[in-house]
């Protein structure tokens, strides 16, 4: 018997956006998730993301704010799905 892979795994980080720190959680469909604070780049993520979840289909989400959409343009141009929401609304 062949087992086939039918379903992609999904991948979904929380991100506390802050000038000098970002802190993420992440969870997968499987897992409940992993949290800790990282330099604030989007490449680092990125490296991460590639080590530890190769294979994932991705989905970021942090809150707006000062920082701006630099993030979420790095994040949608890896080709994961990004969200920017309102902070009240978290």
């Amino acid at each position: 018997m062949n087992t086939q892979i039918t379903a992609t795994p999904k991948l979904f980080i929380g991100i506390d956006i802050h000038k000098r720190s970002w802190k993420i959680h992440c969870s997968t469909d499987l897992f409940s998730g992993k949290s800790f604070s990282m330099a604030p780049d989007p490449e680092l993520l990125r490296k991460y993301v590639d080590k530890h979840f190769a294979g994932h289909e991705v989905n970021v989400v942090y809150e707006a704010g000062c920082c701006g959409y630099h993030a979420h343009r790095c994040f949608e141009g890896y080709g994961w799905r990004s969200m920017v929401v309102n902070p009240a609304d978290v």
